[in-house]
């Protein structure tokens, strides 16, 4: 999932329909309120002692939000940072939140601190049990030779993203041409257990760094330059084959464009796999009419289907969607397919596959535009819940979470609503 973000205080929240009849409210649907971050003081980060839990930066066992973007006072205001929001027993606790932003916890570069610092990638690159956080920034550059790496890694700890970054040490022999290194990818792509990154290189070519990762921003080594069909990698990685190593899928370029599925292995994403067709945006998960995973690639004419990898299947589902994301929200082992743009809409995943007929469709209560935040299991229930903004404009937003549901796919209401505005007080 991608990490996306924030805007200002709206009591209004998210409709949730459907296209055909509404969905059943899940068991205990009305005994929860709708939490919101105006209801709530500011809270303590809960300290934990480590967990495997995904986005689990204070490894208390339960999954936080990051959040790119954050609502400003007023329009053209410097960007705040980014925020997280930490989860608790019922899910996010909007009072339990952090911003981090450069001037408090950058690292510098020449003796100058970054004056951006956006969420990239998360994963455990230490192998603490606490999730840490990678961001890109931008450091100072004259234009001449090689770019600096701007990348930095902020470490999770029992209180959660506390310490100051480090900058990514990539080095010489690992890097290709002469773009900026970014776009990071975690994942176990050599299948040791440890977490490593893939970095955008340049000319068809990536930077592996093979993990785990020091505090000071060093991989445990760091191999060559791989070519690959592309240089920007995509998230998040998945073992697509049950070798035991993660996978994952590389684009020709960074707007609407071919991919293909990059195999791990013992020497890294190293093999090239299934070719994929042209477009906005790729999500893997197992839709169904199969026992392998599947890949969905949105674009503007309908999504494109590609069943059972790595030898597909094809299909289009007849309905255009241009940024995707996936989770199982009612628990039963297969994947929902959330198709945005104009609209966000889910699709259930069912053994015959992905239907166009009778999908959950998220409505807006203003005018606005809505995106998905990330899609995961924040409240701990075993079914996947739906993080969504929306924004208007770089001064108003409101950030929703509906929890998944055994049946409608989704609760009709929101279990928690906040505003990121809460974070310029933080």
């Amino acid at each position: 999932m991608r990490v996306r973000a924030a805007g200002a205080l709206v009591t209004g929240v998210l409709l949730l329909t459907a296209c055909g009849p509404a969905p059943a409210e899940p068991d205990g649907a009305d005994e929860t309120p709708v939490r919101t971050a105006a209801e709530a003081p500011l809270l303590p980060v809960p300290r934990g002692t480590g967990s495997d839990v995904p986005d689990d930066f204070n490894g208390d066992g339960h999954r936080d939000l990051v959040l790119n973007d954050l609502v400003k006072q007023q329009s053209h205001a410097d960007d705040a940072g980014i925020g997280i929001v930490y989860g608790g027993p019922r899910g996010l606790t909007p009072g339990a939140r952090q911003l981090i932003s450069p001037v408090r916890q950058g690292a510098r570069t020449a003796g100058r601190l970054p004056a951006v610092f956006d969420a990239a990638a998360t994963c455990d690159l230490d192998g603490d049990g606490f999730t840490d956080l990678v961001v890109t920034t931008d450091p100072p550059y004259d234009g001449q030779g090689r770019p600096p790496v701007p990348l930095q890694l902020l470490f999770g700890s029992p209180a959660g993203l506390t310490a100051r970054a480090v900058k990514l040490v990539i080095p010489a022999r690992a890097r290709f041409g002469e773009d900026w290194p970014d776009r990071p990818v975690c994942g176990d792509f050599d299948g040791d257990g440890a977490q490593d990154l893939v970095v955008h290189a340049s000319e068809q070519h990536l930077s592996y760094l093979r993990g785990p990762f020091t505090r000071k921003g060093v991989a445990k080594s760091a191999d060559l330059p791989l070519a690959a069909p592309g240089n920007v990698p995509v998230g998040p990685a998945v073992d697509l084959d049950g070798d035991g190593a993660d996978d994952l899928v590389v684009r020709a370029t960074e707007s609407e464009g071919p991919a293909a599925v990059v195999l791990g292995g013992p020497d890294g994403p190293a093999r090239t796999g299934v070719a994929l067709p042209s477009g906005v945006d790729v999500a893997l998960g197992r839709f169904g009419m199969g026992e392998a995973l599947d890949a969905a690639v949105g674009a503007p004419g309908g999504t494109v289907l590609r069943y059972d990898l790595p030898v597909p299947t094809r299909a289009t589902l007849p309905t255009p969607g241009t940024l995707l994301d996936t989770a199982d929200f009612d628990g039963d082992g297969l994947t929902e397919l959330v198709s945005g743009g104009s609209s966000l809409r889910i699709f259930h995943g069912r053994t015959e596959g992905l239907s166009a007929a009778g999908p959950v469709t998220v409505t807006p209560p203003a005018d606005g535009t809505t995106r998905v935040l990330a899609a995961g299991d924040f409240d701990g229930d075993g079914r996947d819940d739906l993080a969504v903004r929306t924004y208007r404009g770089e001064t108003r937003d409101t950030v929703a979470v509906y929890p998944g549901a055994e049946a409608g796919l989704l609760a009709r209401e929101p279990a928690v609503t906040f505003s990121t505005s809460e974070f310029l007080s933080s």
